[in-house]
């Protein structure tokens, strides 16, 4: 495996890692409020819609979060290779 090849995937692995962070964090701080405010709301329908909201943003942040690691995985080369290559051009103009 190449030296490029090599930071590619390490790349790769940091940005799903933190991608996979947001999602938890996500699903973690939407049932903390859910639980936090639920004798807040003023009765069981207002309850229903909450919860449907709060599922509704679950499901359609994951299933973003989750098509942008797929566009990750199709075309990382590309991306990351193009974003070492500036790095790399930074990096040795401070020099």
């Amino acid at each position: 495996m190449s030296d490029l090849s090599r930071r590619i995937a390490a790349m790769h692995r940091r940005d799903v890692l933190v991608a996979w962070a947001f999602v938890i964090g996500l699903w973690l701080a939407i049932v903390f409020v859910a639980i936090a405010t639920w004798s807040l709301a003023p009765s069981g329908s207002a309850r229903t819609v909450l919860l449907i909201g709060g599922a509704t943003l679950l499901v359609f942040n994951t299933a973003a979060i989750l098509a942008m690691l797929r566009h990750y995985r199709q075309d990382r080369d590309f991306m990351y290779g193009l974003d070492i290559k500036f790095l790399d051009a930074a990096r040795a103009l401070r020099r």
